[in-house]
């Protein structure tokens, strides 16, 4: 089976180890074969928190630079970082709504210009999505499901071995029962971003 390499980047507490659950459960239903590690950086202070997902057949977890076929990016700032693992080959998925670090609320740093960052991204690979997924996840019922928004977008680009009704399901048997029919919805929301985008 040939080999997805997927990258996911956040700050802690944007559901980033709960997407990944979600795609390597669905891999498993799809059998798909797939192997996940993540980096928790200083995820309980805002820190950043990466994923590295390999589907298919594959002997390690490591994701060098340039090897990612998707990154998918939880805060812009964050996607911007992770650029070097991408390609002119490699699809971008990424949320626009910003999560300042603690350095540029007091002052001390600048965030990042979106628009620029976007043309960097463009320049360097061969697709980005980029939406506001907040708003999506807002308009789903629950700002918490910005992490499914995205997944959402990210099945719809279908470079992932995994069928939309088997992440569906996954949602419904592994995330939180108050919180499914937000995040089917905020799924959905993801799905018909991208495949406007």
């Amino acid at each position: 089976m040939e080999t997805t390499r997927l990258i996911i980047v956040a700050v802690g507490g944007q559901g980033n180890l709960l997407a990944s659950k979600v795609l390597g459960e669905a891999a498993l239903l799809s059998d798909v074969p797939v192997h996940m590690s993540e980096i928790h950086g200083m995820a309980q202070r805002g820190g950043v928190v990466e994923s590295a997902i390999v589907f298919g057949d594959a002997r390690s977890t490591i994701i060098s630079d340039g090897e990612a076929n998707v990154l998918v990016g939880f805060e812009p700032s964050e996607t911007l970082r992770a650029l070097n693992k991408c390609s002119a080959d490699t699809t971008v998925i990424t949320n626009l709504a910003p999560l300042p670090p603690f350095t540029v609320t007091i002052g001390r740093g600048t965030y990042p210009d979106l628009g620029r960052a976007q043309d960097l991204i463009k320049a360097k690979t061969k697709r980005l999505i980029a939406f506001d997924a907040v708003d999506l996840a807002t308009t789903a019922g629950s700002v918490m499901s910005v992490n499914i928004v995205l997944l959402g977008a990210l099945i719809q680009t279908g470079i992932l071995p995994i069928s939309k009704a088997n992440v569906e399901e996954t949602i419904r048997t592994k995330t939180k029962k108050a919180f499914v029919d937000a995040n089917l919805k905020a799924f959905e929301l993801g799905h018909s971003a991208a495949a406007n985008a």
